[in-house]
């Protein structure tokens, strides 16, 4: 007859190992921990698939005048991140800073500036990217103007439904401009004209971009991710509860008790 259960003794731990149980927690710790594995494969596939699609759009952008006005709204889900193709001039004596955006640990600005559209003289907003130019005080900003006519892409950015609007006090006879959020409202008042009605974030290697300090364009990865850290904790606890309810680790963890 087979003896299935054996005692086992390492210094002061010891441990009774039912063989057909332990292979019956092993099993079910691997497909949980499988389990997990697939659930970040999914999330491998999504980002990828993602890449892809911006690569193939960045390629592919539209030019921003071809876009319907009655598209140009937070509830339709094809404008966010959309890349499109913008020809035109940069107004730099009209550039906006926001203070106090970081990159890379350091203080700086966000660099807005305003380029008008060269077909039909319309003006949208370039976010170029972060500059440094905070600390020490009153150090002026590195904006690095392009001074050309351009042909650059961009994507949309829609900013959230509950995006806190922080006022500004400017002075809107000294530029560029410091406002603490991007109010569209307010630009439009300082320029004297309507602007697109949405910030446009310039992609990599264009003639202005500065440095791209925003975070990626994030997939819908984070439900798999969750699922599997859960498969994987789950795994875990299958292997931890088995353990200590067949050994003294328990008591070798508490230690001695008081009195003893």
């Amino acid at each position: 007859m087979i003896k299935m259960r054996n005692k086992y003794k390492i210094s002061f731990f010891e441990i009774e190992i039912n063989w057909l149980i332990a292979v019956c927690v092993l099993l079910t710790s691997a497909g949980l921990a499988r389990l997990g594995l697939w659930q970040l494969e999914r999330a491998g596939d999504k980002y990828e698939q993602r890449r892809l699609l911006e690569a193939e759009s960045s390629q592919n952008a539209e030019p921003i005048e071809s876009i319907p006005l009655g598209h140009l709204h937070r509830a339709n889900p094809d404008i966010q991140n959309r890349h499109v193709l913008l020809r035109g001039k940069y107004i730099n004596d009209r550039t906006i800073l926001l203070p106090g955006e970081f990159f890379d640990g350091q203080i700086g600005y966000g660099v807005v500036t305003p380029l008008r559209l060269a077909s039909d003289n319309k003006v949208v907003l370039v976010n170029r990217g972060w500059t440094t130019g905070i600390l020490p005080p009153d150090t002026p900003p590195r904006l690095s103007p392009f001074t050309d006519n351009t042909t650059i892409t961009a994507q949309i950015y829609v900013p959230p439904e509950n995006a806190r609007v922080i006022p500004s006090d400017i002075d809107p006879n000294s530029w560029p401009v410091r406002l603490r959020t991007l109010e569209i409202g307010l630009i439009e008042q300082l320029l004297g004209e309507e602007v697109f009605p949405f910030e446009l974030r310039i992609t990599n290697e264009q003639q202005g971009t500065l440095i791209r300090h925003w975070p990626a364009v994030n997939p819908d990865v984070d439900q798999n991710l969750s699922y599997a850290v859960q498969w994987f904790a789950f795994a875990l606890i299958v292997l931890l509860a088995s353990i200590f309810s067949s050994s003294n680790l328990w008591a070798l963890l508490k230690g001695p008790s008081r009195g003893s």
